[in-house]
């Protein structure tokens, strides 16, 4: 399993460098950017090449598993999928050939014959990056049946911080950067077949540090195991958890609803953060920026809460679906819910949540909301103090 850890660790760095160059090659960045109008304009080609960056990262990560993996070629799940039509009307399928020449030959065919910015990006793909061994994950000794995962892919977490670009300024002193590049995330989630079960994630966060001398972005990667009786993450403890000074804190999307917002605000006495990306938000608490991320609505999908998931899990936290909760919790008797309820309400990986009618769209979406912490009492005090808002409320 550390064997797998350490392949998806080099993958991820090898896409958060390739979502790094698009930025910074002036021939890319200006496709990512570009918008055509009248006769030129193509209304799906602006949208198909920030897609293809997701498609491209995807594409790797399952090309290299496959190599080494072969079973798990089918099992290799992301977001988008890699058929792509350019404006001749052809139909093509995006795969990482095993030459640098054949990549950018499919390539100049989906980019309507740009071979400049396709041989960019077949050289990216196709270049090996450096990276410093993980030392702790070096010691780690798990017998896993690798045959019996699967793993989910959000290529780029917050596409919309990355395509628009900003947050080279300083953090807030609450260490929440609000919008920009920091929130563009690599999220690869590994989760049992069986039991939907997350077992290992990581996070690269290619815009981590940035270096205004030379105008250029620095990355960082976290990642965690939760397996049987094993957990274990290169999380490092905060010098201080400003949430613990203040009382409880939560980061929420901005688009939540209005009157969640107002319970959330009840909960923690006003104590609400706001960002964007999913992602991102979960990162939040697991670096204890804040001691939870909540959620009310199924806006967040398996690809974006997997790889985090397994992170706080190996924490001690865990990621539950908020409406399952909230049900289980006032159907118990009076202060009888507790950690082992918890746990029977957590995300699962391995098939759709059953929801009625949903849209194909919505197939993979975490449809009851969520409740990330790192830890239980956090989100049973949250799911205790909603009850009574919605008691008083009904009542």
């Amino acid at each position: 399993m550390a064997s797998l850890l350490q392949l998806l660790l080099h993958l991820s760095e090898k896409a958060a460098n390739l979502a790094r160059r698009i930025r910074a090659e002036k021939t890319l960045f200006d496709l990512l950017v570009e918008e055509k109008t009248g006769e030129q304009k193509n209304k799906n080609f602006v949208h198909d090449f920030k897609t293809l960056a997701d498609v491209l990262i995807q594409e790797l990560i399952r090309h290299e598993v496959s190599k080494q993996h072969p079973s798990l070629a089918d099992h290799v799940l992301g977001e988008e999928s890699n058929k792509f039509t350019n404006t001749l009307g052809e139909t093509i399928v995006v795969a990482v050939q095993d030459t640098e020449q054949q990549t950018c030959s499919l390539l100049t065919k989906v980019l309507d014959g740009n071979a400049e910015a396709a041989a960019i990006l077949a050289s990216i793909i196709h270049r090996e990056v450096a990276m410093t061994t993980d030392e702790l994950l070096a010691t780690v000794q798990i017998d896993l049946d690798v045959d019996s995962v699967g793993i989910w892919i959000d290529p780029i977490d917050g596409t919309s911080e990355y395509i628009h670009g900003g947050g080279e300024g300083p953090l807030p002193a609450d260490g929440i950067c609000p919008v920009g590049l920091p929130l563009a995330l690599v999220l690869i989630g590994v989760f049992d077949r069986a039991t939907g079960q997350p077992l290992m994630g990581l996070i690269n966060q290619p815009f981590a540090k940035y270096n205004k001398q030379d105008n250029s972005w620095a990355g960082q990667s976290l990642w965690g195991i939760s397996y049987k009786n094993t957990n274990i993450n290169n999380i490092e403890t905060p010098k201080s958890n400003a949430a613990d000074k203040k009382g409880m804190s939560v980061v929420m999307s901005r688009s939540e609803v209005p009157q969640f917002i107002s319970a959330m605000e009840t909960v923690t006495n006003n104590n609400v953060k706001y960002t964007g990306g999913a992602g991102y938000k979960v990162y939040c608490a697991i670096q204890q920026l804040v001691d939870a991320y909540v959620l009310s609505k199924g806006s967040t999908f398996k690809w974006d809460t997997c790889a985090p998931h397994s992170i706080l899990k190996s924490l001690g936290g865990g990621i539950i679906d908020l409406g399952k909760g909230l049900s289980g919790m006032k159907e118990s008797p009076e202060g009888s819910y507790g950690e082992a309820d918890l746990q029977s309400t957590q995300l699962a990986y391995n098939q759709p949540d059953d929801v009625k009618g949903a849209s194909p769209g919505q197939k993979w979406a975490n449809a009851g909301g969520m409740i990330a912490y790192r830890k239980p009492e956090v989100a049973l005090k949250i799911l205790s103090e909603l009850c009574v808002i919605k008691g008083s409320e009904e009542g």
